[in-house]
């Protein structure tokens, strides 16, 4: 993320700074108040798996509600335009339906306590320690992007030195993490979501009356860019140019299936919100509450993106000072009085304390649960695992400071986001998803699926992308190209080293492999309510549904 522009010093008075320190006074409140319920390793990682569904689910959807999700999709609606609706209408509805219909029965009544756990019971040891390693890694690399951008933003927003801005926000989250764990984040994350809505409502309105409203800022853009730049699909035909750099298979494929489904479904950050929930019924509904807001949340980034292009045509080009990063910032300088001002930099900071908290959380979860006890440290006293785990917060949370730098070579935030995605979490969904539902997929074909697709994915990125052997037309566009020959490198391995290799014992596949499972007689309890909210596929199915209505208006 490249430095913002110096012009973009916000007029914060006392005001401001008030709202801003009220804010830290009730995180911290949270985080004492939790304190409380915490007495075992499952309450600090697992919240005692005893929280209601809409307490998870809007969990759930501010831990990806980050600040680097606010400023980068901002910043991709400013560089690509509306095209910006496909990372939530076809790159998450979709993905978050599947997660709570289809694998989060798996996840919840296997009693894992992360991701990576779900396939040692599928696969062996191997596939469970690459995976933890690799889930670790990328945790701290993404808390350590929303630190470095904080700090960034803070900087030039208030005039806060950059060391200033990381040991404050790296504090807060470290101590009432460390102090409540993951009942303190999720309740926290609640509070933010709506701070954060309250920041990006009044920018997005002002932003839109700044502009002529919303046929005017397309008439604008449109004279400046072209045609599709205001339209979702316009463009995307095979060997077609458009702003985005992506053809709609390429979208389709790399973007609404690799990708997506690889987030959703196995990044542990998202998923530890859904089995914290108090019964199976609650962990399934989690992802599905959560995205009925994410439906309408891309309006709340997009359109400020898009004010951005028009207030400042020239805007993240070699004749701008302005980088694409800074089209929140500079309508925040442009538009808010204070008070309202207060409350959106409030927002800002509690964007990038979610993001960061939700990936420190799960980081301290894995490292202590995956690989210190697994692996390091067995069978020790509970309380000994309670301790090491806040002891671990404290590391990631200084690994994350030591991880931050690396994201300054990215212009665009979202292209590195979806960069680690495609390394990451795209093996381990072609590894998950074909583990479930393939019966015969061998013990060793887990941890080789996973190598071959990271691998993969690292070449195509590095070598094929960066070396300019194959011309793609942006980093986005070698994202979703990258995530396709993840996923098939992954797949075909998987299939080849299972033809060798000897199966998982049936008797031993029960619950972990779809078609063999049985509910409990709790779980049919559960079902026995028929109260429509209650019933998560009419969940998923109102959401993709309003979510695909959504998509009308931009597609000619």
């Amino acid at each position: 993320m490249q430095t913002l522009a110096e012009g973009l010093r916000l007029p914060t008075n006392g005001l401001d700074y008030a709202i801003l320190a009220i804010y830290f006074v009730v995180v911290l409140g949270i985080g004492f108040m939790a304190r409380a319920s915490v007495r075992t390793s499952l309450d600090f990682f697992l919240s005692g798996r005893s929280l209601p569904a809409w307490v998870t689910g809007l969990a759930f959807v501010a831990a990806n509600l980050g600040a680097t999700e606010i400023l980068g999709m901002a910043a991709t609606g400013a560089q690509y335009g509306v095209a910006v609706v496909h990372w939530y209408w076809i790159g998450a509805i979709p993905a978050m339906v599947f997660l709570g219909l289809v694998m989060m029965p798996f996840y919840y009544r296997s009693k894992v306590r992360s991701v990576p756990e779900f396939l040692l019971q599928r696969f062996d040891k191997s596939a469970h320690l690459l995976s933890s390693v690799l889930f670790a890694f990328a945790a701290i690399l993404i808390a350590g992007v929303n630190l470095y951008a904080l700090s960034i933003v803070v900087e030039a927003l208030l005039g806060w030195p950059q060391w200033v801005a990381i040991v404050v926000a790296g504090l807060f989250v470290l101590v009432y993490i460390t102090i409540g764990g993951l009942s303190s984040a999720i309740y926290n994350e609640v509070l933010q979501f709506f701070v954060i809505l309250a920041a990006l409502i009044p920018l997005t309105v002002l932003g839109l009356k700044r502009v002529g409203g919303w046929d005017a800022m397309s008439d604008s853009l449109t004279k400046q860019h072209g045609g599709d730049f205001m339209t979702a699909w316009g463009g995307t035909g095979i060997g077609d140019a458009n702003p985005l750099g992506a053809n709609w298979l390429t979208i389709i494929l790399g973007l609404g299936f690799v990708l997506s489904f690889g987030y959703w479904t196995t990044n542990f950050a998202e998923v530890q919100r859904a089995l914290s929930a108090k019964n199976l019924s609650a962990a399934k509904r989690t992802p599905l509450i959560a995205a009925f807001p994410k439906i309408f949340i891309v309006f709340a980034v997009m359109i400020p993106g898009l004010v951005a292009a028009v207030i400042v045509p020239k805007i993240g080009t070699p004749d701008s000072d302005l980088t694409y990063n800074d089209a929140i910032p500079l309508l925040m300088q442009e538009l808010l009085p204070n008070g309202v001002l207060g409350i959106a930099v409030t927002g800002l900071l509690a964007a990038f304390m979610a993001g960061m908290a939700a990936n420190v959380s799960s980081f301290n979860t894995v490292f202590t649960t995956d690989i210190w006890q697994r692996y390091v440290v067995k069978d020790k006293p509970d309380t000994y695992y309670l301790r090491f785990g806040r002891l671990i917060t404290a590391i990631g949370v200084l690994a994350s400071i030591g991880t931050a730098f690396i994201a300054a070579s990215f212009s665009n935030i979202m292209s590195y986001l979806q960069t680690l995605f495609s390394f990451f979490n795209v093996p381990m969904f072609v590894v998950f998803i074909i583990g479930m539902f393939w019966k015969r997929a061998s013990m060793k074909s887990g941890v080789w699926g996973l190598v071959a697709g990271t691998a993969a994915a690292m070449v195509n990125y590095f070598w094929i992308y960066k070396g300019g052997i194959i011309d793609i037309p942006s980093d986005q566009g070698a994202n979703f190209v990258s995530a396709i020959v993840g996923f098939v490198a992954g797949a075909v391995v998987m299939v080849v080293v299972t033809l060798f290799t000897a199966p998982k014992p049936e008797a031993e596949l029960a619950g972990l492999v779809y078609g063999t499972e049985s509910p409990s007689p709790d779980e049919e309890l559960e079902e026995a309510d028929k109260a429509w909210y209650r019933k998560p596929a009419l969940l998923g199915w109102g959401a993709i549904v309003l979510a695909a209505a959504c998509y009308i208006p931009y597609s000619f």
